[in-house]
């Protein structure tokens, strides 16, 4: 996300985001962090605050910005150190919310788009399972035709907002000698008999961000809780996969450009063998190298974020972006915390928290080495 916010839209959207992270999140971050839990309610003041799915139409209750507002957003959360609820963030703004208004009848998106604008609807997406991780071919969820309804049986784990979610869009096959043409999506409302969740994941990092397993049991839905087209399930999944990643990406700059911001800081006032070590040539190479490598992807996010705009962000462009932002994030992060010496590895710092929430980046919403293979498929063709 540029550090230039010229465009006033931006700039209003920032300035409404960050007062209301700093009035509404930051007096709290840290017991959230160690009770492991977000309140719901935090949602709904997000959502009054207009901070949900800001770029959907005004019809259901949004400020129809541009898409690069969410992703703004996205940044800020990162940047000032709430990586567990920019994963939660990204996922119900960036995912769930832009898949009902690309896919879904103009009923579901009535249904659910105003709720999850306002926050009363909290969204997750479920596609990874126990035993299938990145290959959704090998998916067991399944979900069959009964007369009017669907029956949906299987399990889904690592899912983010899991805990919480009011609305669930399942991958499930509805046809399992068809591989991956075999996938469709369900919009899942999860107060209906037959779902059920299991007790919230504990994780090394975004500790706040509440992560579940998710299981259905004989749960039947309505037919017209179908999204989309039957068995189109992985094209959709393909179609939306450039701005999931472009949300990841945004994450990864805006905690790099936080944890620098930290280091910068800790290192002026930090003082050894009589003089502050941000005077030490080492220092000052470490965070122009941090820098620049930042920097570097910013370009490339900017880049994938005008292809975006302009429909013409390939499947392959957001692997690249997804990969390159990411381990730059790791690089960065990891850095900076050597700067803080012992006290980097202190619950204490904050620095110690941008650390953990790091390393999920290189794994959730596809593996780096997920994304090697979509690049080079790319290239071998």
């Amino acid at each position: 996300m540029s550090q230039n916010y010229d465009d006033s839209e931006l700039g209003l959207f920032r300035e409404m985001a960050v007062r209301c992270l700093e009035q509404e999140v930051e007096p709290h971050y840290e017991a959230w962090e160690e009770a492991h839990a977000t309140p719901k309610e935090i949602w709904q003041t997000l959502g009054a605050a207009g901070l949900l799915g800001p770029d959907l139409p005004e019809e259901y209750g949004a400020a129809a910005t541009s898409f690069r507002v969410a992703q703004m957003i996205t940044y800020e959360m990162s940047r000032m150190g709430y990586g567990g609820l920019g994963s939660g963030y990204n996922i119900h703004s960036n995912i769930v919310m832009p898949y009902i208004l690309n896919i879904g009848t103009d009923e579901q998106k009535q249904q659910w788009l105003p709720k999850m604008v306002s926050g009363e609807v909290l969204g997750a997406i479920a596609m990874t399972e126990p035993g299938a991780g990145s290959d959704l071919a090998g998916m067991s969820t399944s979900a069959v035709r009964d007369g009017d309804d669907w029956i949906l049986n299987g399990s889904k784990v690592f899912i983010t907002n899991g805990i919480y979610a009011d609305l669930v869009i399942v991958c499930a096959k509805t046809d399992p000698s068809a591989g991956a043409k075999g996938i469709s999506l369900f919009l899942v409302d999860t107060s209906l008999p037959g779902f059920n969740r299991g007790k919230s994941i504990r994780k090394i990092g975004q500790h706040s961000s509440d992560t579940a397993e998710l299981f259905f049991e004989n749960m039947r839905i309505p037919a017209n809780a179908l999204l989309g087209e039957e068995g189109k399930g992985f094209i959709y999944l393909m179609e939306e996969l450039p701005r999931e990643r472009l949300g990841v990406a945004s994450q990864a700059v805006g905690a790099a450009d936080g944890a620098i911001a930290l280091a910068v800081d800790y290192t002026k006032d930090r003082k050894a063998f009589g003089q502050s070590i941000s005077q030490f040539q080492n220092t000052r190479f470490k965070m122009a190298e941090c820098q620049a490598k930042v920097e570097t992807v910013r370009a490339l996010l900017e880049k994938n974020m005008d292809k975006y705009e302009r429909c013409e962000m390939s499947v392959e462009d957001a692997a690249i972006l997804k990969l390159s932002s990411t381990e730059m994030q790791l690089e960065v992060v990891d850095q900076c915390l050597q700067m803080f010496g012992g006290y980097g590895y202190t619950a204490e710092y904050p620095i110690s928290r941008f650390y953990v929430d790091a390393r999920i980046q290189t794994i959730y919403a596809g593996t780096s080495e997920i994304m090697k293979e979509v690049i080079s498929r790319g290239m071998f063709k």
